[in-house]
């Protein structure tokens, strides 16, 4: 699903560069279920970046689906982003003066979704993440870990086949993350793929691989023999949230 050739990224102080990716070779398969690691200044998030269609390498081939990505204008990206990928932050990203309802809308607004469907399919996306009853709640209305849940939601109301979270438990505590771990293995037994950012070990043991990357290579890519699995107790994907 997503190939990664030789990828180099640098980014130009003045006339100096400074180099970020240095030659990144990867293949993520469809189904897949895959951890970033590395200390600060590896390349992560610039990984993450390219990985997404918001930022281009300097060097090397990056495709999705065996297009290549440096082929497409900056509409077929747009599109790439809008309908192919969904993204989740650390910092959730929600509009804070909107409903929980609405921010999960969004997406589709640029997708020309009527208003009563964009609701209706926001209201199913709400449900599948345990928070059918917090629609009409602003973001300062709900704890961390529902404003990511509500930021999953978001990333999945238009379909997309590949999840891209960058942190997303950075901000939460342990048993929150629990609960977002237990969406995403969930949304990986449904097919999709998902490819998560994180520092945290205990994180990244929810995942089927883990690569860790240095000074903007990868240092291993190593397979989880036995990927933890979300405590039953903390997961709510399917269910209504309860308080």
């Amino acid at each position: 699903m997503l190939g990664l050739h030789n990828i180099t990224k640098s980014y130009f102080l003045g006339e100096m560069a400074v180099p970020v990716l240095l030659g990144i070779n990867l293949t993520v398969k469809e189904g897949e279920f895959v951890s970033i690691m590395g200390p600060s200044g590896s390349g992560k998030s610039t990984l993450m970046n390219i990985l997404g269609c918001l930022d281009r390498p300097t060097g090397g081939s990056y495709q999705i689906d065996g297009i290549e990505v440096a082929r497409m204008d900056d509409d077929q990206l747009a599109q790439i982003r809008n309908r192919k990928i969904g993204f989740v932050f650390q910092n959730f990203n929600l509009l804070p003066r909107i409903n929980a309802r609405d921010n999960v809308a969004l997406p589709m607004i640029y997708s020309g979704i009527p208003r009563a469907e964009r609701e209706r399919i926001a209201g199913g996306a709400l449900r599948m993440v345990g928070l059918a009853d917090r629609g009409q709640h602003r973001p300062n209305e709900l704890s961390g870990g529902q404003r990511q849940r509500v930021a999953i939601a978001r990333a999945l109301v238009n379909n997309p086949a590949i999840i891209l979270a960058d942190e997303p438990t950075g901000n939460l505590d342990s048993r929150a993350g629990e609960e977002i771990m237990a969406i995403f293995q969930q949304l990986v037994a449904e097919g999709r793929t998902v490819v998560l950012v994180t520092h945290e070990p205990d994180i990244a043991a929810h995942t089927r691989r883990i690569i860790y990357l240095k000074d903007g290579r990868i240092l291993e890519d190593k397979a989880v023999t036995e990927p933890r699995t979300a405590a039953a107790e903390v997961a709510v994907y399917g269910r209504q949230e309860r308080g």
